[in-house]
């Protein structure tokens, strides 16, 4: 059931969003009219709107910050960093408030009182005080424009609590505003109902505010109404207020007709719970497999009847998992707007200077992808300022310039998407890196490793370069989280550095994690699926290549020495190995492995299914799916299995 008070929390968490990035942007020297228009119309849209739905604690918090603000418009406050640092702090007071709900103890605990006072000290004294803006009113008001207001709401908005009089209460103080209401639509005494709204009205207002100011009044209850709003053309006369306005009339003195009128190109949209999204991928990924079993059953009947049909319900399947899944898919963006407040507040913190600069933003991923993906990229993020970044004289004294740059990226590559964390601080010392593990236990002091292997070290549990333990670092869980954040996500990091030339960590992730496109393969008698996303190429491996390769596992592909696991013999398949087996290649990080198999089956829309609890210390698949003839088929986790054989090898060597 629609409930407008979580809609008003839902878009007064966007709003205060967009003011955390104004006013980081603010922070940074953008000092522009119009950001300062931005933060002020947002926050007049909360006072507004949250006085509607009884946070009169939000309200009359939010006025003092619109009344700095306005002070900003009109000159008489200059835009500083001060200025942005209380803007900040009034964000997030707004959020406690918000948080609490109406009447919170929140109210009462004298932070938002001291906030007040911080505002006022950077206003004016009242001597030298800008008189603040009035609404335009009268004929005589130079930068006064007149509009025309048709407003039509939902018939239900009553029942959720909507009241037409406070809207226009707040346009009044805008401005002189003439109110017309239109009561043809209602029905006979008998069959009114009380909770319909069945009244629509039609506004004139003369005022200085600009179109965006009057749509902001209207911004929690356009959804589903009808809103138009013009400026009518100069020179025509205001109607007396309480007279009825025909359509009509005001067509003929509105704006000229080939000007699209204002509000009704807005796309509509609906808000859905999660809950319910997941659900409906759920109930498509059910049909997939049923979809599938029936296909399956259709090619075994030979039914020339039934392949007609089984194809079309194939093609709408197809489309309409298409559809779902693009719905779950979200840019990247939605999350990376939250990480400049915490380099903004973290830097600050260890008195570092440093830049954010994201690239990628409408990178689609799914948003069960994405809400996993925050924690990371705080983990990241936070190490990239405390151990990457140097501080402003250190980097003056290298040659760099004083202030450091973070760059956060996301990228389409090939049917993954590539998040990488790229910093310009001090790099990453393989022989420093190898000392600290061997000084933790980690390494032992005469182990052979490339500098490859020396750099994933740090994704070990318990390894931190940090001299000290403090609030941001030094107890080596934060790279050992990343990993087992992306491996359940079915990703995989990738490191790379220099000393003096900064680091780069890269996450390769999947695009969707409920339906994927498999590779079905036969081991032993028994049926596996690899992720086609991990999948490069197939190539043949008969006796003479492996006897060629001297029982070392590796195959030649174009020149190129390719390492291969026997599937049967690691997962100990009984059943005759056939004379020409088959090696599905498969990408790991920056290389490649083969996967040996008896045969390679084909492609199947795989729907993937969770493991039972007994199963989940099983690392070498990632969940199963239900094939077409009904068999359970283990979906292969790529990188599981390789550490798996890494595993065993070494279990060997030491034998």
């Amino acid at each position: 059931m629609y409930n407008p008070v979580e809609t008003f929390l839902q878009e007064a968490d966007e709003l205060l969003a967009e003011i955390e990035q104004t006013a980081l942007a603010l922070s940074g020297g953008d000092s522009t009219g119009e950001s300062v228009n931005q933060l002020f119309r947002a926050f007049h849209t909360i006072k507004g709107s949250g006085a509607m739905f009884g946070f009169t604690e939000v309200a009359a918090f939010t006025h003092h910050m619109e009344t700095l603000l306005d002070g900003v418009r009109t000159g008489s406050i200059p835009a500083s960093p001060e200025l942005a640092e209380l803007v900040l702090a009034a964000s997030d007071r707004i959020k406690v408030l918000l948080t609490d709900g109406p009447g919170s103890a929140a109210r009462s605990d004298g932070a938002g009182a001291r906030l007040v006072e911080r505002m006022e000290r950077l206003l004016p004294p009242p001597r030298e005080q800008s008189p603040m803006p009035q609404p335009a009113k009268g004929a005589g008001a130079e930068a006064a424009r007149e509009w025309s207001i048709r407003f039509k709401p939902n018939p239900g908005w009553l029942a959720c609590g909507g009241n037409p009089v406070l809207l226009f209460r707040e346009l009044a103080e805008m401005g002189d505003c003439a109110v017309s209401a239109h009561t043809e639509d209602l029905p006979e005494l008998d069959q009114l109902e009380p909770d319909v709204c069945y009244c629509w009205w039609t506004l004139e207002l003369r005022t200085g505010h600009d179109c965006n100011a009057i749509r902001d009044v209207f911004l929690f209850v356009e959804d589903g109404s009808e809103l138009a709003i013009e400026e009518l053309a100069e020179g025509v006369g205001k109607q007396e207020a309480g007279t009825p306005a025909a359509p009509a009339a005001k067509s003929s003195r509105a704006a000229p007709a080939n000007r699209p009128a204002k509000g009704l190109a807005k796309e509509s949209s609906v808000r859905v719970p999660a809950g319910r999204l997941d659900r409906l991928v759920g109930l498509v990924g059910e049909l997939v497999m049923n979809q599938s079993r029936l296909a399956e059953a259709a090619s075994r009947a030979g039914s020339a009847e039934l392949a007609v049909p089984v194809e079309e319900i194939e093609r709408l399947v197809a489309e309409l998992r298409d559809n779902v899944l693009g719905i779950r898919m979200m840019p990247i963006g939605t999350i990376f707007g939250r990480f400049r407040r915490l380099v903004h507040d973290l830097s600050a913190e260890l008195r570092k200077e440093v830049d954010l600069v994201t690239e990628g933003e409408e990178t689609e991923l799914d948003k069960s992808v994405l809400d996993q993906l925050g924690e990371p990229l705080v983990h990241l993020l936070r190490n990239s300022i405390d151990h990457g970044i140097e501080a402003p004289e250190e980097r003056n004294g290298r040659g760099k310039p004083r202030r450091g740059t973070i760059r956060l990226a996301a990228a389409h590559v090939g049917s993954h998407v590539v998040v990488s964390v790229t910093d310009d601080g001090k790099g990453l010392d393989p022989a420093a890196i190898r000392a600290k593990a061997v000084e933790k236990q980690l390494l032992a002091a005469d182990a052979i490793l490339s500098d490859k292997e020396i750099l994933n070290l740090i994704l070990l549990p318990g390894f931190s370069t940090a001299r000290a333990v403090t609030n941001v670092s030094g107890r080596g869980v934060g790279m050992d989280v990343v990993k087992r954040q992306i491996d359940a996500l079915h990703g995989s990091v990738t490191i790379s550095g220099e000393p003096g030339k900064g680091a780069r960590i890269s996450l390769m992730l999947p695009l969707t994690l409920a339906i994927i496109e498999g590779l079905v393969v036969e081991v032993g008698g028994q049926q596996f699926i690899v992720p086609m996303t991990a999948v490069t190429e197939n190539v043949e491996l008969d006796g003479e290549q492996r006897a060629r390769g001297n029982r070392r596992n590796v195959v030649a592909v174009r020149g190129e020495l390719i390492p291969y696991i026997d599937l049967r013999d690691g997962f100990h398949l009984g059943g005759t190995r056939p004379a020409i087996e088959k090696i599905v290649i498969v990408h790991q990080e920056d290389s490649r492995v083969g996967l040996v198999v008896d045969r390679v089956l084909g492609t199947h829309q795989t729907v993937i299914q969770p493991l039972g609890r007994f199963l989940r210390g099983v690392d070498v698949v990632s969940g199963s799916t239900v094939m077409g003839d009904g068999r359970v088929a283990m979906i292969l986790d790529t990188s599981g299995v390789v550490r798996f054989a890494d595993r065993a090898a070494k279990r060997q060597e030491a034998a």
